[in-house]
């Protein structure tokens, strides 16, 4: 069971750290206390179906709710936490002037805050305890794999369509033979490795 915050309080969580492709999106959830969700929890540990079906829900009884990128020039730019970060500034700063409302305080996933000019508090864990974290970690999850399955019909040769742009074997062979693309992370190890484009 997770814990349902007192007030306005904004969930907070990115989805795409790891992978070597693609943005970073980050999603700012505000629950509607009056029309609990069942089923939420840290996104990982749902089913691509059970996500898709929790995003659906949480867009329609959400009292709030936006999602956000930061793109891969930016990653490489200024580092993926940064860029991390900045996705989740994008993200409340979207939410609060899509539905005009000012939570209270906003959690994040994790230990780093981004800086908000509103009350914020890292939870470690937070997706598998506070409820509105859940909730932006399933929404982060669902809109970047809708955006890596779109890559894929670009750059089908690296199969984002079933990795996500993550560092798997399939994902790291499809690199050495067809090297990078332009939406790859060339800031990161495995991409840097081949060389200029």
């Amino acid at each position: 069971m997770l814990l349902q915050a007192e007030g306005l309080v904004c969930g907070l969580d990115e989805a795409g750290r790891g992978p070597l492709a693609g943005p970073v999106l980050a999603a700012a959830v505000i629950l509607d206390p009056a029309r609990p969700i069942a089923g939420l929890k840290d996104s990982k540990k749902l089913s691509a179906r059970q996500r898709e079906t929790l995003a659906a829900e949480i867009r329609a009884r959400a009292l709030a709710w936006a999602v956000a990128a930061a793109s891969v020039e930016e990653i490489d730019r200024i580092n993926i936490l940064q860029a991390s970060l900045l996705a989740m500034q994008r993200a409340v700063s979207a939410l609060t002037a899509k539905h005009h409302l000012v939570p209270v305080r906003v959690m994040v996933d994790g230990n780093r805050c981004p800086q908000l000019p509103y009350p914020v508090e890292a939870v470690v864990g937070g997706d598998g305890k506070i409820a509105a974290i859940a909730a932006a970690s399933i929404l982060a999850k669902t809109v970047r794999d809708a955006d890596m399955r779109e890559l894929h019909v670009a750059y089908p040769q690296y199969g984002f369509d079933r990795h996500m742009g993550y560092p798997t074997a399939q994902h790291l062979a499809a690199l050495r033979e067809h090297g990078a693309s332009p939406e790859h992370r060339r800031s990161f190890g495995p991409v840097a490795r081949l060389g200029p484009p």
